[in-house]
């Protein structure tokens, strides 16, 4: 389905032309607490409603003039779809994309209610306040300053907010790429999630890793077929038992290490900044040498495989024809096939396995024009910080979008205060974003899409 609303721009910013005004740095916390409240829990297997938060979205772009296109694949699933004109023709546009929905939250865990949106203390509390409804809340802010400053970008930006990228993304980002193509024609680059957020290394510097890159996602669905019977007879053909010995090679099994060119970009420039030789030939010294910074790259010199779930029986006393597992397991670029045949050899003779989600992984420049623009645009604002690329152990809606040929990034600004532990707080309980963070994601975001 499809629906248009539009209505009249805002009156005049209160800042000045060519910077973000105090308006926008209001909206976006005003925003993102708005966001949080609308509960857009995603449980997986279909169980999730985006389309109120689809709704408020859609809403708050007709209010600054931008006509937003709402669409569904399934009733309730609904994802927003906007283009803001840029000044020249030539370039190819740039996709800006955020998700509504977020992982399940135990209130009688959290502090706060987590789809309060509480302020409080300065900082924005709730489920979706990192991952990602603050994000959505900048790109709002950002787009909306440019109407009211009567602002418009060097390229055609094309906003994105969908829907189920939580879980499987069929009724999100991959419905868009599949379906609906022509919304999202010229774009070549995407920025979204997971970067550009401040790192302390606990010993006074700061990064801001650009994420250039993600793993493969590679989730497995083992089955392991014997004989049944009687839990007291003897059964050389338990399936228990070859289920239980290939997933304890599969999670004892050690990765080889594998370099791809964004983590090797990370390696040196983390390297130059802690003035340490960089030798790539000895990738474990190097991390030890690091310290804590080690944590933007060790979880992406390998591939990986952790067993997570078992399902197996119905009986103590009897034992099961079939037993099946679920592996977490992802790989880098270009070290799928590897990944494919590892997990034969360990899964042996007597299990099969099928991937229950895969989804490719990306590897984008980190000597192109944009990544130059965002570096330089953190720079500004952040100019005591050290910007390096890092690569995203787990995966985002690029992945669906890379389909379109369109390559992505992972930008959502945040300055944060030293421990504030970013990276924990995605999917974890107290989720919640300092106020300050965003005004400062704002500003980034602001000046990096009106030069990108």
């Amino acid at each position: 389905m499809a629906e248009q609303a539009g209505s009249t721009p805002e009156g005049p910013s209160d800042g000045t032309p060519g910077s973000t005004g105090a308006q926008a740095l209001d909206e976006v916390v005003r925003f993102t607490s708005e966001l949080i409240g609308i509960d857009t829990t995603n449980r997986g297997g279909g169980d999730c409603q985006e389309r109120p938060a689809a709704e408020y979205a859609a809403a708050r772009l007709a209010e600054a003039g931008i006509e937003p296109t709402l669409l569904e694949r399934t009733e309730g699933r609904t994802n927003v779809v906007a283009r803001t004109e840029g000044t020249d023709p030539s370039a190819g546009a740039l996709l800006v994309h955020g998700h509504l929905d977020v992982v399940p939250a135990e209130a009688a865990d959290w502090s706060v209610h987590p789809f309060s949106g509480e302020i409080r203390d300065g900082v924005v509390w709730g489920r979706g306040a990192v991952d990602m409804k603050n994000m959505d809340a900048m790109i709002l802010a950002v787009v909306r300053d440019w109407a009211r400053q009567g602002v418009r970008p060097r390229r055609d930006v094309v906003i994105a907010f969908t829907a189920d990228e939580e879980a499987s993304a069929e009724d999100g980002s991959g419905f868009l790429a599949d379906r609906h193509a022509a919304l999202f024609e010229g774009c070549t680059e995407g920025v979204s999630e997971s970067g550009a957020f401040t790192f302390h290394d606990g010993a006074g510097r700061q990064f801001y890793p650009i994420a250039a890159g993600e793993r493969g996602t590679g989730w497995l669905k083992l089955t392991a077929r014997g004989r049944a019977g009687h839990g007291s007879k003897v059964n050389r053909e338990n399936a228990v038992t070859r289920l239980a010995a290939a997933i304890t090679r599969i999670g004892d099994h050690e990765w080889p290490l594998r370099l791809t060119p964004t983590v090797r970009a990370a390696l040196t420039e983390l390297a130059a900044v802690y003035g340490i030789e960089t030798d790539l030939r000895d990738i474990d010294a190097l991390l030890d040498k690091l310290g804590p910074a080690a944590g933007l790259v060790e979880a992406t010199v390998r591939n990986s495989s952790n067993p997570t779930m078992l399902d197996a029986g119905y009986k103590v006393n009897v034992i099961p024809s079939e037993a099946v597992a679920y592996v977490d397991g992802r790989f880098l670029h270009g070290c799928e096939d590897e990944f494919r045949n590892t997990l034969d050899r360990l899964t042996g003779p007597d299990v099969d396995w099928e991937f229950a989600h895969r989804e490719v992984a990306l590897q984008a420049p980190v000597d192109s024009p944009t990544y130059a623009r965002m570096r330089a645009a953190v720079e500004e604002f952040a100019p005591e910080g050290h910007v390096v690329p890092y690569c995203m152990s787990g995966g985002t809606d690029a992945k669906q979008f890379s389909r379109l040929g369109i390559t992505g990034y992972g930008f959502a600004p945040l300055k944060l205060p030293e421990g504030f532990d970013y990276q924990a707080l995605f999917h974890g309980v107290d989720e919640r974003v300092p106020v300050e963070a965003l005004h400062f994601g704002v500003r980034v975001l602001d000046r990096f899409l009106r030069t990108a």
